[in-house]
């Protein structure tokens, strides 16, 4: 069996304020950090005291005298958020969430045909009999590329595709593709898990439940943990949020221990490196170890996942259960499909057809073990 843990960056469609494309760095990461802040701020009982708060982060995003930002628009099914007048300052009309009902939605631009190609390059090459795919679309959207895309580049579809919409609006889920011989016999959603502070996840710990040719039963735990990308200066606040999910995920896992399951493994962009505090309390769950660490992995010229490989940059993981982790017989990470710039020249590292940044399969290299 192989195992493998990809995160896509989209494939269809793509949030155009994370779209490398479109405008400057700077611009879209003040984009995306006005727009999680003022989705956080809808959500309140009261608005009072954060009426300034919000009529400057509709402005930031573009939306204060109109509906139609260049990367956000204002929907409203019912209630009025703001009063517009023609001439004087535009103030608040909602008092709290119960006075109206709408959102601020990011635009979307289309994936650039040839990086979903990369991807599906990606997939190929790595012929995994399980994928767990971070950041995708919606179960229609990976089910066509798995059927169209795959074996358009010499690769075989997928029989099983499923993806359990979680908690981030900007439609970026953890799924699952599988194998005909590896029986996808059970889900459990973990999108209303909460603690002290609030839900824990920021997408999902999907759990997908599947059976083995031999009869095992095999737990994989999909997760996208908090971004680091659109908090605020040190990353306190996401800090503290992937250290809720770690916490909760460690949880999870000694539950399904305690159920009988034996052959788990947590997967995907856990967004912080190992030596982070934030991921301390999973990565410190005994019997939980990193594929990583098998003498048979294989780095491929850098130690991190993410971006230009550098080791600080080790944010995706296969954590394995000790069952599997002692019948692994090898692993590594695999980079073609990464955009590096000019610099990007050595054959392990890209495809033929790879020419630019907007070609690129994904900005995180695939795991497998």
């Amino acid at each position: 069996m192989r195992l493998a843990s990809f995160n896509v960056e989209n494939l269809f469609a793509r949030p155009k304020a994370m779209a490398e494309s479109e405008g400057d760095a700077a611009t879209r990461t003040k984009v995306l950090a006005a727009h999680a802040r003022l989705s956080s701020l809808f959500e309140r009982h009261s608005y009072t005291g954060a009426e300034d708060d919000i009529l400057a982060l509709l402005d930031t995003l573009g939306v204060l005298r109109s509906d139609e930002g260049p990367y956000v628009r204002l929907r409203k099914l019912r209630g009025q958020l703001v009063k517009r007048p023609r001439s004087g300052a535009v103030t608040l009309a909602a008092t709290g969430r119960a006075d109206w009902v709408g959102w601020v939605e990011l635009k979307t631009v289309a994936v650039n045909a040839r990086a979903t190609e990369n991807t599906a390059r990606v997939l190929e090459a790595l012929d995994a009999d399980l994928v767990t795919v971070v950041e995708a679309d919606d179960r229609p959207g990976l089910q066509m590329f798995s059927e169209a895309l795959l074996p358009a580049v010499g690769g075989t579809p997928y029989e099983q595709v499923m993806v359990v919409e979680g908690n981030d609006a900007r439609g970026i889920d953890v799924g699952l593709m599988a194998s005909g011989d590896y029986r996808l016999v059970q889900m459990r959603t973990h999108v209303f898990d909460t603690d002290g502070q609030g839900t824990v996840f920021s997408r999902d710990c999907c759990e997908y439940h599947v059976e083995t040719p031999l009869g095992t039963r095999i737990v994989l735990l999909a997760n996208h943990f908090k971004s680091k990308g659109y908090s605020s200066p040190g990353d306190p606040t996401g800090a503290k949020r992937r250290e809720r999910q770690a916490t909760r995920v460690a949880r999870i896992v000694r539950s399904l221990r305690n159920e009988g399951i034996e052959h788990l493994a947590v997967t995907g962009d856990l967004n912080d490196d190992p030596a982070s505090a934030s991921l301390a309390p999973l990565l410190a769950v005994d019997g939980l170890t990193d594929v990583s660490e098998h003498p048979s992995f294989d780095w491929n010229h850098r130690r991190g996942t993410y971006g230009s490989g550098n080791e600080k940059d080790k944010i995706d993981y296969i954590l394995l259960s000790d069952p599997l982790f002692t019948r692994m017989i090898g692993g590594g990470v695999f980079r073609k499909g990464v955009w590096r710039g000019s610099r990007t020249k050595d054959p392990w590292e890209i495809f033929p057809t790879l020419t630019s940044r907007v070609e690129e399969a994904s900005d995180h290299a695939a795991l497998w073990g």
